[in-house]
């Protein structure tokens, strides 16, 4: 996969294609109407974060799931879903951001709404791979964080959003308390194990808000 990141990046004009499809026929229809964030969908290859054998799913509406060195899996998710969250979280050009297990690919769609991001990745293998694609993008402000995904990222809070990807039960409260007085935390969280999952926006304002997207 790293070998093919300077070839992505010298043939990115070859997907700018597929990129205006993606937005055209997944994102548009379905109320993702933010311009800035809408750019960056058609600016920022996909592709670079995906191994060879998936790189030609990179601009379908699913789900990806890469594998880490340890195993571990995560997954890409669907350009709407990730569209969605982006947009309900608001992102202003001063915000700082931390994008946890987004495996490169939303660190590089924030590098250019937000002032500051830090990724935060567990997996070495997933990680040496996201800094590779981001380093060949010119992401220059994005810090990569190496550590468990549960406890956050204390040393560079508070931040203004926090988008956590990946399905979530409980136990947020740590990554609540890394959020500023009016900050935004957006996660897909699964109430029960085997009840569906929904994406939620919780605001620190007075207290903790929720609300289903």
């Amino acid at each position: 996969m790293l070998d093919r990141v300077a070839q992505v990046t010298k043939t990115g004009e070859a997907t700018a294609t597929l990129r205006h499809t993606m937005v055209e026929r997944q994102l548009r229809p379905f109320d993702v109407t933010d311009v800035p964030l809408l750019e960056r969908f058609l600016e920022t290859p996909r592709e670079i974060f995906l191994p060879d054998s998936l790189a030609s799913l990179a601009y379908s509406d699913l789900a990806i799931s890469v594998k880490g060195a340890s195993g571990r899996k995560r997954t890409l998710l669907p350009p709407l879903v990730l569209a969605r969250m982006l947009q309900s979280a608001d992102v202003r050009a001063k915000d700082r951001v931390l994008d946890i297990g987004g495996v490169g690919y939303s660190s590089a769609l924030l590098s250019g709404l937000a002032e500051e991001v830090v990724a935060l990745e567990c997996d070495s293998g997933l990680a040496a791979c996201a800094k590779a694609g981001l380093a060949a993008l010119g992401c220059e402000n994005v810090q990569f964080e190496l550590g468990p995904l549960e406890k956050g990222f204390a040393g560079g809070a508070p931040y203004d959003v926090i988008i956590v990807q990946g399905r979530v039960q409980a136990g947020l409260e740590a990554l609540f308390e890394q959020l500023t007085p009016d900050g935004r935390l957006l996660a897909i969280v699964t109430p029960e194990p085997r009840a569906g999952q929904q994406v939620v926006r919780f605001e620190r304002q007075d207290g903790r808000a929720a609300g289903e997207l």
